[in-house]
């Protein structure tokens, strides 16, 4: 990350760490009696699909507050939906991200199959001098 410090300090930019996760919206499973030798009946309202994903970018530059900005996904489990989000929305969060800082970005962002895709890395490529992106190395989790 020492390289992506130092390349943010020279086009005087920020550095911005991107991530996503999920939260199904299947209603959460209760624990319930029955008398002895009947079976427990819980009743849930509601369907099994559905899912909000969050896609978040915090964002530092030395000398400045920390920023966040995020964009909601939400899927209904509608035929044709699609269920996570597509590299084009990744595209408008890293765009709307640099139009609300004003100064170049230095992303590092997880290897995602979307964020590899070669339509992403092209719009990369042609916009170099807003954008900077590299590949985070896996953190360790507990």
């Amino acid at each position: 990350m020492a390289a992506g410090k130092r390349t943010a300090a020279h086009l005087g930019a920020h550095i911005c760490f991107e991530d996503e996760t999920g939260q199904g919206l299947r209603p959460s499973k209760g624990r319930t009696w029955a008398p002895r030798g009947q079976r427990p009946v819980v009743r849930v309202r509601g369907r099994n699909r559905g899912r909000v994903n969050i896609a978040g970018v915090v964002c530092y530059r030395a000398g400045y507050r920390s920023r966040f900005f995020f964009k909601l996904h939400i899927w209904h489990g509608r035929r044709g939906e699609p269920k996570a989000f597509t590299w084009r929305q990744y595209r408008d969060l890293i765009v709307m991200t640099h139009v609300q800082l004003g100064t170049p970005v230095v992303g590092c962002w997880d290897n995602l199959n979307v964020h590899l895709v070669k339509e992403l890395a092209d719009f990369a490529e042609e916009h170099k001098d807003c954008y900077s992106s590299s590949r985070c190395p896996p953190t360790h989790r507990s």
